[in-house]
């Protein structure tokens, strides 16, 4: 696991019971930094996050929306507690499950696309029985039947992508977490993951997706939080954040 620092004292990740909260998680004036040298035996922090303050709400889907290097994939990083913050605070409601679909996350590169597919099934609470009797439904769903028993070495981002999603879609996680991952792999893959999540708005379930796709952001999110220098600049309806977004 990785942690963005040495934990702080001022850092806190803090859980309450689900019963007492409308939020799955709620971030409050949180900060991630890095070290970086700005001289000869001279550093300072870079805020990678500064003053960062949200709530995800069970059943709605967010979109996160700034361009490259803003801070989009620490902030997915931190809500899926691989980070800590280094200043504020995190709650989390509690046997909160989430997954965190991305292309940098994740797989063995020398073991099998299966093997690869059991193990993280196993990581994010499903007991082996259970993810070996979906696995002939995780391939169907990924479409690398003649791949998966090559080394994920093997493979190329999409196909990554489209295994990483399927073993996802069986974990069934409280909130699921995107990557940009819709966007690579083929144009059936593409239809086939944004009609799961269609499905998932349908039901209710909970999803934050970060994209470069303003259509995929119309037509999927409930609200858009907009991430500009580490800070959000703008959040709220689709539509008032992307229109405002794009015209920058």
């Amino acid at each position: 696991m990785e942690v963005g620092q040495s934990l702080r004292q001022e850092s806190v990740c803090m859980s309450i019971s689900s019963t007492e909260a409308v939020d799955l998680i709620r971030l409050e004036h949180v900060g991630i930094s890095y070290p970086q040298r700005t001289g000869f035996l001279k550093h300072s922090p870079y805020w990678a996050l500064e003053d960062i303050s949200f709530s995800i709400v069970r059943g709605e889907t967010v979109g996160i929306i700034g361009r490259n290097g803003v801070g989009k994939t620490t902030l997915l990083r931190l809500m899926s507690n691989i980070i800590c913050p280094d200043k504020g605070h995190v709650w989390r409601a509690d046997n909160l499950r989430t997954v965190l679909l991305s292309l940098q996350a994740g797989f063995i590169p020398s073991l099998s696309g299966r093997q690869n597919a059991i193990i993280s099934g196993i990581t994010l609470g499903l007991p082996r029985k259970k993810i070996e009797s979906c696995i002939d439904r995780i391939i169907e769903f990924s479409a690398l039947q003649s791949f998966i028993d090559r080394p994920v070495a093997t493979y190329s981002a999409g196909m990554r992508a489209r295994l990483g999603f399927s073993v996802a879609m069986h974990v069934d996680p409280d909130i699921l977490l995107i990557d940009e991952v819709i966007s690579v792999g083929d144009e059936d893959f593409r239809k086939k993951s944004t009609a799961v999540i269609h499905e998932r708005v349908k039901a209710n379930e909970t999803t934050v997706i970060v994209t470069h796709n303003a259509q995929l952001a119309r037509t999927l999110c409930d609200r858009l939080i907009w991430i500009e220098g580490g800070r959000i600049r703008m959040m709220g309806e689709t539509k008032s954040v992307l229109d405002a977004y794009l015209v920058v």
